[in-house]
């Protein structure tokens, strides 16, 4: 009956430990032969202007960040690429104050994303033609720069945005 039970602990210890949790940031769902990376700016399909400036950069900054992958920008020097549209943005006041000014936006980000490995003919290791993106942001309403305000949240949000999207290329979430 000991050895029974003894055995039962040590494969329910084995099974926990297998079980496939990691913290976050620490996982990696990549080839370990995969180097460098090359993000090129991301297509912008949108009306507003300047969003794939901030969101390739985000991207980029958060690659680096990580330490995994060495940023190059020759594609002849990439082990990867990661090409990225951005194909719709949105923002839309989700709540206001009692004189009826929004005071908190939310901001929606639809974009077609794909992870190449360029040294095997640019065959996709990951790919999400509908990866969204959404996020609230509070504003002030005291300010009369609303112009300001919003170019701060899309920055915040394309941090976030870069953020989420490279965990879940390197964590496979």
């Amino acid at each position: 009956m000991k050895v029974a039970r003894l055995l039962g602990c040590a494969v329910a210890g084995l099974l926990l430990a297998s079980c496939g949790y990691t913290l976050v940031g620490t996982g990696n769902s990549l080839d370990p032969k995969i180097h460098t990376i090359q993000v090129p700016a991301f297509i912008n399909k949108t009306t507003r202007v300047e969003l794939e400036q901030r969101v390739t950069q985000a991207v980029a900054d958060e690659f680096v960040s990580r330490g995994r992958l060495r940023l190059v920008t020759v594609p002849a020097q990439a082990d990867t690429i990661l090409r990225g549209s951005i194909d719709s943005f949105g923002i839309f006041p989700v709540a206001f104050n009692a004189q009826g000014r929004a005071t908190q936006y939310q901001i929606s980000i639809t974009a077609k994303i794909e992870l190449l490995d360029h040294r095997n003919e640019d065959k996709v290791l990951w790919k999400n033609d509908q990866y969204r993106f959404t996020e609230n942001y509070q504003i002030n309403t005291e300010s009369t720069d609303a112009f300001d305000q919003e170019t701060r949240a899309i920055n915040e949000i394309a941090v976030r945005f870069a953020e989420t999207l490279v965990t879940n290329l390197l964590e496979g979430f």
